[in-house]
């Protein structure tokens, strides 16, 4: 069965994760997606640790199943030459300060009107209009400004950031969704159409009941630690080994499952725990006495006891966990990419499995340049003559 976004071309302009990532998430399921990098430098991020053999892992993460072409934004040559590829493309992904592309002659009316049934995507910090248009916008500063930070941390400690680029990552799912909205709507009516995302508002949506909360109840969200914000006993324990398990067991059932795991059924009539709210309330007491409990047995053994009671639990791994769990391995989502200079990479595969979609093999990450002439005959269909004319004038690189 053919890939369902097979004949897709995707021009890919942006850098960093958030663009990125979306197109990378297109190209997986089959998409041309063609990486358009800076002639001589590339993407910013291959110059950003960690690296293997030189060559930037941080890049190699987002950019799998794609292809690379160089490109001097610079000269008019080069720019002439990125809009007689946005005319063969279908989506095309950027994520430059508003008004960049504008400066190359590159802006959605220009590319609109010689492709009509482009599909643009602008991803920046907040948008292209508003007081905050021309504030630069990364990662973590949006965390602190979306409230993400305020409500991150224990409750006596200061704000804290993720410990992954989760607006990023958030956003370039939004950026794919809203692509294949946009593709199936083109479908009906023939036309393309300019997707604003800012990294803000991608953001804010995270904070799910907290805004409404905050607008009617004038209630602020604050930072409650590894506590279930609405239900308890919810906590990341410590066991006598010195490992951590994350449990939660708020509901009625669950709580009752619990006690009787713990053979303190006595709980269950304590006027303080007996009811969800009640527990709610006394929330560091019964934290308390689940930790007690916890602490003196080994996390495996904590683990078994919990699970045989049908109780909602985790011990906390790190990476060098993950990539050994049994489950990702069973369903084969740890896969091995073989990079002509990296070797041979493991990382994560695509999360979803398709019962009748044939996923092609995903590419390692293009090195720079790679593909020049390949995607220029394939797209543009330059012989070699009009290739060696766009070195000459220094449009692509030899």
């Amino acid at each position: 069965m053919v890939p369902f976004l097979k004949g897709m071309k995707v021009l890919d302009l942006s850098r960093y994760i958030s663009g990125p990532f979306a197109g990378m998430l297109l190209g997986d399921l089959g998409a041309d997606v063609i990486k358009v990098e800076k002639a001589g430098v590339g993407d910013d991020t291959r110059s950003f640790e960690p690296k293997i053999h030189g060559e930037s892992i941080y890049t190699f993460a987002v950019n799998r199943s794609k292809r690379s072409l160089e490109l001097n934004f610079r000269t008019k040559e080069g720019q002439a030459l990125l809009r007689d590829l946005a005319k063969e493309a279908d989506v095309l992904i950027e994520n430059f300060r508003p008004g960049t592309m504008e400066k190359m002659g590159c802006g959605w009316e220009t590319l609109h009107e010689i492709n009509p049934r482009l599909i643009m995507v602008s991803i920046s910090g907040f948008g292209s209009k508003g007081p905050y248009r021309d504030k630069p916008g990364f990662d973590a500063a949006i965390q602190a400004m979306s409230g993400l930070m305020s409500v991150t941390g224990d409750p006596d400690g200061p704000p804290m950031v993720h410990g992954t680029f989760t607006v990023d990552h958030v956003t370039a799912i939004y950026a794919a969704y809203a692509i294949l909205a946009a593709y199936i709507g083109r479908q009906q009516n023939g036309q393309g159409q300019l997707i604003e995302l800012s990294l803000l508002e991608c953001a804010a949506t995270l904070l799910l009941s907290s805004i409404p909360d905050q607008a009617a109840n004038g209630k602020i969200a604050s930072r409650v630690g590894n506590q279930d914000r609405y239900l308890s006993p919810g906590n990341c324990y410590r066991t006598m080994d010195g490992a951590h398990i994350l449990l939660i067991a708020g509901s009625q059932p669950h709580f009752k499952a619990l006690c009787e795991a713990m053979a303190q059924t006595d709980l269950l009539k304590d006027e303080r725990f007996a009811k969800q709210q009640a527990r709610f309330q006394h929330r560091d007491e019964i934290d308390r006495i689940v930790g007690a409990w916890i602490a003196e047995k080994r996390a495996e053994e904590v683990q078994l006891i919990l699970e045989q009671h049908g109780l909602v639990c985790s011990r906390v791994e790190n990476t060098a966990d993950l990539i050994k769990n049994p489950q990702l391995r069973y369903r084969k989502k740890l896969i091995q990419i073989e990079h002509p200079i990296m070797g041979n990479v493991t990382m994560m595969d695509m999360p979803y499995h398709f019962s009748a979609l044939d996923i092609p093999p995903q590419r390692a990450c293009p090195v720079l340049g790679q593909h020049n002439e390949e995607v220029l005959k394939d797209w543009l269909r330059l012989d070699d003559v009009q290739l060696e004319e766009l070195k000459n004038r220094h449009a692509i690189t030899q």
